[in-house]
């Protein structure tokens, strides 16, 4: 299938060659083209919606964890908007594997690789890329307990949720809102597929879309509970979470409390999304297991 012509005029125009095959082609948030240029460089188009503009300090962030040596594609382009949309390229970079597994040796690798793009982002002075992603968007102004998502939303059963889901929900936003921490950047969709290794060596880190601006706490909290998913969003075993959590030993009691509650709130939004879509529930079943653990860790009292 032939390419469309915006995105041929925009590589002609940003990156000074036209694309003569399609490596990649995938559409999920983003679309996505692995391309083949002319001049023989191959390189990956992205276009996603930005209406609040987040992608310039997403992007940034990118350019800045390259700049200090950590395993990403080079952004190749500013961004651009096309047709309302965000626009923008990075290298091509084949190759490494995804490192299935949700053990505490696993988690504890992650968890360093976590640690080092933390160096580098929580440091940075930028415009917040606001709102948050949905899936770390607990600090929002919406009714209920979810963020608004105009797709959710209107699905049969989206205000006859299992009660007991909505319980968790509730006490675990009231905990992660009941903090004064201060925000910093960071990598808000640490899961196994976004990254790539080679053995035991870090090859490759994708989705720097998904920066958030949330306490340090809170972003480490939530790659403890979601390291492990890979395809199908899960969370990861209560041990294993605990074992990436040791990984951050400057992380205060409080601090600990707040990424315990923030470890449920991605499988809290992938729960949701299994009721609402008539998925397998994957992330509801780890959740109905380990809600009232991970929230004692939290310093939430029992529901009684």
């Amino acid at each position: 299938m032939p390419l469309e012509p915006w995105l041929v005029e925009w590589c002609t125009q940003k990156l000074g060659a036209q694309p003569v095959e399609v490596l990649l082609e995938a559409s999920a948030v983003s679309e996505v083209w692995g391309l083949r240029l002319d001049d023989g460089r191959e390189v990956v188009v992205k276009r996603r919606p930005d209406a609040s503009r987040r992608a310039a300090t997403c992007l940034a962030v990118h350019q800045a964890v390259v700049e200090a040596g950590l395993p990403c594609a080079r952004p190749l382009t500013d961004i651009s908007i096309v047709n309302g949309l965000a626009v923008r390229a990075e290298e091509w970079r084949p190759g490494g594997e995804v490192a299935p597994g949700n053990d505490p040796r696993t988690a504890e690798r992650s968890a360093r690789l976590y640690a080092a793009a933390m160096r580098v982002t929580a440091g940075l002075q930028l415009t917040p890329p606001l709102p948050n992603p949905e899936w770390v968007h607990w600090d929002h102004n919406g009714p209920g307990e979810w963020p608004p998502n105009p797709l959710h939303d209107t699905r049969p059963g989206a205000n006859e949720l299992p009660p007991d889901l909505v319980a968790i929900a509730i006490r675990t936003r009231q905990r992660l809102l009941n903090t004064n921490l201060r925000n910093v950047l960071g990598h808000a969709d640490w899961e196994a597929q976004n990254l790539r290794w080679n053995g035991e060596t870090p090859y490759l880190i994708h989705d720097w879309d998904s920066v958030a601006w949330l306490p340090e706490a809170a972003l480490i909290g939530a790659a403890a509970g979601a390291f492990a998913s890979n395809q199908t969003p899960t969370l990861a075993p209560l041990a294993s979470s605990e074992a990436f959590l040791n990984v951050f030993p400057h992380l205060t009691p409080d601090e600990l409390e707040v990424a315990w509650a923030a470890s449920l709130w991605p499988a809290l939004h992938n729960a949701r999304a299994e009721i609402l879509w008539n998925q397998p529930p994957v992330a509801l079943t780890a959740l109905r297991e380990q809600a009232e653990a991970r929230l004692h860790r939290a310093g939430v009292q029992t529901d009684c």
